[in-house]
């Protein structure tokens, strides 16, 4: 499973591939969005829940829920059928795409990155307001933690993950480092080890917690779930790489992004401080090196159906072939 990373019949045979995986996530966050209510039936502010609405339902790859799913997949009891680790993992899968979104929402706001466009749509805060956005983005956050809450199994260590993995010490953390770097040359910059260090927090962290939930999801080993999230971290950092990547190579029409944002933002990119080529070879070893994390984790988990395992590896693949 190792070697030269393949493109386009990768991309999408893999995306028809969770075609149904996908569909039962847009399903669920729907249904989330129409049922959400207080402990005494109070529901959100309509206009609130539009914005919300228009944050959350316009698309996209649902990497990270879909990243649970394959890993409740593959590191589930042997007797525990498919359908029931996905059902298992589906509260996590909801709650990863709450916090993405509400992450979205707020970097796209004038103080961070200005962003008029977002999975092909006006942002928020464009549609609507700047204030309306915030709200918005904030409401998403903390119904995560609602959604979260109500998970089958190892929900306060679900909690832990995604919190830890959202917080100051990783995401926002992330961002913060992100936009400290903008504006600093290549040369007065961190190396490519520190640039990595900060997408590890902005970026890998995230897709780290998403493959740590869907281990705890379906079992309660220590070692299978640390092994998991390794496995999401390299995802993570492949995703980040080809990110730079496509900001100047990327199919702007699929992507439903401006493309050159990181550029007009002067920010310090894997394409600013190793060139074109460089940063897409960085990726293509990215790759290689999530594929190598999921082999080791199947190791872990020594009834692994063949299936289950190789769909992580093209998961990592993917990463690094998608154009948008």
């Amino acid at each position: 499973m190792t070697g030269a990373l393949a493109t386009g019949p990768l991309v999408s045979g893999l995306l028809e591939e969770f075609g149904p995986w996908r569909q039962q996530i847009e399903a669920a966050l729907g249904a989330h969005l129409d049922g959400f209510a207080d402990l005494d039936g109070t529901a959100p502010p309509p206009r609130l829940m539009h914005a919300m609405r228009h944050a959350l339902l316009a698309g996209g790859k649902r990497l990270r829920p879909l990243l649970a799913f394959a890993v409740a997949h593959a590191t589930r009891p042997a007797r525990m059928a498919a359908e029931d680790a996905r059902a298992a993992a589906l509260p996590a899968a909801l709650a990863l795409e709450l916090v993405h979104t509400y992450s979205l929402v707020h970097d796209d706001l004038p103080a961070l990155d200005d962003d008029d466009l977002r999975r092909g749509q006006p942002t928020v805060h464009r549609a609507f307001d700047e204030a309306t956005a915030i709200l918005a983005g904030d409401a998403l956050l903390t119904d995560a933690w609602v959604v979260l809450a109500r998970a089958r199994a190892n929900a306060a260590r679900q909690i832990e993950e995604l919190a830890l993995a959202a917080g100051s010490a990783g995401m926002v953390g992330g961002q913060h480092d992100d936009l400290e770097n903008e504006g600093r040359a290549v040369a007065d910059a961190a190396s490519v080890d520190s640039l990595r260090a900060v997408h590890r927090r902005k970026t890998g962290r995230l897709f780290a917690a998403a493959a740590a939930c869907g281990a705890w999801a379906v079992q309660h080993d220590a070692a299978v779930v640390a092994a998991a999230r390794d496995f999401g971290a390299a995802l993570g950092f492949a995703f980040q790489v080809q990110d730079d990547v496509l900001d100047v190579l990327g199919d702007v029409e699929k992507g439903g992004k401006v493309r050159g944002r990181d550029e007009k933002l002067d920010k310090l990119t894997y394409v600013r401080a190793l060139g074109l080529e460089g940063a897409r070879g960085l990726a293509r070893q990215a790759g290689d090196d999530a594929v190598a994390r999921a082999q080791t984790l199947a190791t872990l988990v020594p009834h692994a159906d063949v299936a289950d395992v190789d769909r992580l590896a093209r998961l990592a693949r993917f990463a690094v072939a998608r154009s948008h």
